[in-house]
């Protein structure tokens, strides 16, 4: 694994930024990749180099693996970091990249390809000890009237889930038998056309779940560690909106965490798994956990870690990639305060969170102790429909989660953004919740005890008495100051134009 000097950053928007930056503090020359739409992105003004890549959809663009891969060459890097989408989780592209003698700054292939199917993956996690969710585990592909006749085993509720990917795509929620049939057609559908793959398992629904997560760190000399966990049951549609480290649910729990720890651990053993890697669980209320799956790449909600370990997650994936041992050993990772990370996308809360598309006009952030802003975009960047729609990621840190959450409230108010709708409304209500601030939520919160339109109504009966006793000051205030201003017109009268102008230069 020869040490490299030059690293194309296969990706856009905030990750790609945040890989340019560690790459520069480790004193590595930088290629970025850019559409059309990302033409003036930050990403590409950040690097040493720019190439084109083609048309803005992501098919003729930041999909385009041998394109990406005859830029490395032209441009003389001799590594490839994918950041997170697009091609990161690609068994076959990061294949491609080590054929064409290039260093690949993540897993192998075979490690991709196992814990990309999930019925391989829980496969290997069974025969590994690492505890799964019940379900079918059947290596082949079941047919619907095989999945019918073992769904009543499994017991309802129950999930249909597709085989080839994640994030909320094939999958389907069943309460009853006489849903399966209907419920099983739309998930092989929409797998197919997701994954190009309409294979679907079963799995158990384990009501109330907490969706928990583990942060890895393995080199190729056979060390892997931990960074404790992360909590990510704040979602909708099985997207992650807000994230943080350590979770209320594990908290003081070390005993918890380190059983947590070690099956992550045991996990990527199995696979025999080498850079960052998260490998997520579920657990139900009596705090039994259960292996869901496994991302192979740097996760959206690693600077959470990042925050609370002091370990750059990023710099650790170059040093692994140029063939360097972990710095670190477990003893020396130690959870220090609390951190929460606010995905702020642009999207509509109040219309179903219907994506936001249009020039930003205005950005800016909020500053001072403990706040952290990950971002891709500035005033003048287009938000285009091509991509997804996370605008950046706000990161404090506090000592303790009360501490955080305030922090937290604070830099949402100072956060402005102009020219899109942003989901900066809703994270403002979410903090307000007193389920969410006592931690008492499940992956459903959002979806069924939590609306817009019943948080702005609870805010405005808790506040409206000092708002309209504010108001009233305010107006008496206005009006005494009206009631005593003289204004004084030398020389005669002027015109109402040159009074409004009057600020710019002195009468007369």
């Amino acid at each position: 694994m020869p040490p490299f000097t030059k690293v194309l950053i296969a990706n856009r928007g905030e990750i790609a930024v945040r890989v340019l930056r560690a790459c520069r503090e480790l004193g590595l020359k930088t290629v970025a990749v850019f559409s059309d739409a990302d033409r003036r992105a930050l990403h590409v003004r950040y690097a040493d180099e720019a190439y084109h890549l083609g048309p803005s959809p992501a098919s003729e663009s930041y999909l385009r693996m041998e394109k990406i891969i005859d830029i490395a060459r032209q441009s003389g890097a001799e590594a490839i970091h994918p950041g997170y989408g697009f091609l990161a989780e690609n068994a076959a592209f990061a294949a491609m990249v080590e054929d064409a003698g290039l260093t690949f700054i993540g897993p192998k292939p075979d490690a991709i390809a196992a814990m990309g199917d999930k019925v391989e993956a829980r496969r290997r996690m069974k025969a590994a000890g690492v505890p799964v969710v019940p379900g079918t585990e059947a290596e082949a592909d079941l047919r619907d009237d095989d999945l019918l006749a073992l769904a009543p085993q499994i017991g309802f509720p129950l999930m249909i889930k597709a085989a080839a990917g994640g994030g909320g795509k094939g999958m389907r929620i069943v309460r009853s038998p006489d849903e399966m049939p209907a419920a099983l057609r739309l998930a092989r559908q929409e797998a197919q056309a997701a994954f190009g793959d309409a294979r679907v398992y079963l799995e158990k629904m384990i009501e109330g779940a907490r969706h928990i997560e583990v942060q890895i760190l393995a080199d190729a000399y056979g060390n892997i560690i931990h960074l404790g966990e992360r909590e990510c049951s704040i979602q909708r549609r099985h997207q992650k909106l807000l994230e943080e480290a350590p979770s209320p649910f594990v908290d003081t729990d070390e005993d918890l965490r380190q059983r947590l720890g070690a099956v992550a651990v045991r996990a990527a053993a199995a696979v025999n798994y080498i850079n960052a890697g998260t490998v997520e669980f579920l657990m139900d209320r009596d705090k039994n956990f259960y292996f869901l799956e496994m991302n192979t790449r740097i996760q959206v909600e690693h600077p959470v870690t990042e925050a609370v370990t002091g370990v750059d997650i990023v710099k650790e994936q170059l040093r692994i990639a140029r063939g360097r041992q972990l710095r670190y050993r477990q003893s020396d990772i130690k959870i220090k305060g609390w951190a929460i990370e606010s995905r702020i996308n642009a999207e509509d809360p109040y219309n179903d969170f219907l994506p936001s598309t249009g020039t930003i006009l205005y950005h800016a952030v909020p500053t001072g102790p403990g706040v952290r802003v990950d971002t891709g975009v500035f005033a003048g960047f287009e938000i285009t429909p091509y991509y997804d729609s996370l605008i950046s990621k706000l990161i404090v840190w506090g000592e303790t989660r009360a501490h955080a959450t305030l922090r937290l409230r604070r830099a949402l108010e100072e956060y402005k953004i102009l020219g899109v709708r942003t989901n900066i409304p809703f994270h403002q209500n979410l903090l307000e919740q007193h389920r969410f601030m006592a931690g008492q939520f499940d992956t459903r919160f959002v979806e069924e005890r939590f609306s817009m339109e019943d948080a702005d109504a609870m805010v405005l009966r808790e506040d409206l008495a000092p708002v309209a006793a504010l108001l009233a000051t305010l107006v008496a205030h206005k009006q005494a100051q009206e009631a005593a201003q003289i204004i004084r017109q030398p020389g005669g009268a002027a015109s109402l134009w040159k009074r409004v102008g009057g600020w710019k230069r002195p009468w007369g």
